[in-house]
């Protein structure tokens, strides 16, 4: 191999790239943008979206309830109900988003309170939705609070203290570091982001280089110059490494300075936790939010090599197969999915690294990661 050769034919190859739109939005604008909309567009949406559900008030259907003035009273004076008519149909109601929950109350319920039988309310909700789910934890926190004054006042009757049913108080500590509850958090989200804009920013490059220079008409001419076709190639694979790599590096340098400035966007509104918790997929307790370990994110940007190399080397070799850039996409597109399917194993709970899921690739990329980014090394594997 000619050394001199190679960078000639790389340093050729990267002008061109550089020169065409799909690849520079691919390589540079795509991973440079994912993060900051994941993070503040999405997380504003979210934020927004469940500020609205949460300060709507419910419509509640009470079925019954008839002998029950005094519990009916209570739900029509609480400003976060709006008691409607009762339907038979109040299942489709509930399942047209047209009703969020409806209430049954047994007959002879506010009795039962005073003579100590014991009754069953029934909640009816849609299972999934947003907005009934906001409704039905409204409806259960009345119930409950009827039911300990219930318990207080029969306690009282009989001359006893609430402390008897209540002998103890059960308090959650966190013991984990943020860094750990941030990458069994997000961590396994982060490696399948990175594997995915690994192998889009080396695709294009790829397809580029080979069907589009066989459909050009310009590889004929490429291959007639007086430089050794190995040159030739590892020039050609350097500059889709070059685009994979610029790819998953932009796309980190990204994700700190994103994570970074949503710690400080949504850390200072109380009211946007809940929703940078749900974005993230853990509830972020006693105030804080879930972080990843910085240097977990050098690690990550460490073994992303050997896989931007595989994927360089093995979508070079198929594009080569193709005779026109269509045909290339059309043979590349699918690998997408086989692709996908190892990060999102990663991604599931109780997956965790062995020796035996060490040697699956992608997927022991992404379990590594997830692992690194709460600052856990294992140097044996």
């Amino acid at each position: 191999m000619n050394w001199q050769n190679i960078l000639t034919v790389y340093l050729k190859e990267l002008k061109d790239s550089l020169r065409d739109r799909r690849t520079l939005i691919s390589m540079i604008v795509v991973p440079t943008l994912i993060m900051p909309i994941i993070m503040f567009g999405v997380g504003t949406v979210m934020t927004k979206v469940m500020q609205q559900a949460q300060s709507e008030t419910v419509s509640v259907m009470l079925l019954g309830g008839a002998d029950s003035p005094g519990v009916v009273a209570a739900l029509k004076a609480d400003k976060k109900f709006r008691l409607v008519p009762a339907a038979a149909d109040y299942q489709q109601l509930i399942s047209d988003k047209q009703v969020r929950v409806a209430v049954e109350l047994p007959a002879g319920f506010e009795a039962s309170l005073t003579g100590g039988g014991v009754q069953t309310v029934s909640l009816y909700y849609y299972a999934g939705e947003l907005k009934s789910g906001f409704g039905l934890k409204a409806v259960q926190d009345f119930f409950t609070s009827l039911k300990e004054k219930t318990i207080e006042t029969r306690l009282a009757e009989r001359g006893l203290s609430a402390a008897v049913i209540k002998p103890f108080v059960i308090r959650k500590q966190n013991v984990a570091p943020p860094e750990k509850v941030g990458g069994n958090a997000i961590g396994g989200f982060i490696p399948y982001l990175i594997i995915i804009l690994c192998f889009t920013g080396a695709m294009y490059p790829a397809m580029d280089l080979t069907a589009g220079e066989k459909e050009r008409g310009t590889m004929e001419t490429l291959l007639c110059s007086p430089v050794h076709r190995i040159n030739i190639v590892v020039g050609k694979f350097l500059m889709v490494l070059t685009a994979s790599l610029t790819t998953v590096l932009l796309s980190i340098v990204s994700m700190g300075v994103s994570a970074a400035l949503g710690v400080m966007y949504f850390g200072g509104k109380a009211t946007s936790q809940s929703a940078t918790s749900a974005l993230v997929g853990q509830a972020a307790e006693g105030g804080s939010i879930p972080l990843i370990d910085p240097v977990g994110l050098i690690g990550v940007a460490a073994l992303v090599l050997p896989v931007a190399v595989f994927f360089a080397a093995l979508l070079l070799a198929i594009s080569l197969f193709a005779k026109s850039y269509k045909e290339a996409q059309s043979y590349i597109s699918p690998l997408i999915i086989v692709v996908i399917m190892p990060a999102v194993i990663g991604m599931l709970p109780g997956v965790e690294r062995n020796a035996k899921l060490a040697l699956v690739p992608i997927l022991n990329l992404s379990l590594v990661c997830k692992e690194m980014l709460s600052g856990v090394w294992h140097w044996d594997y």
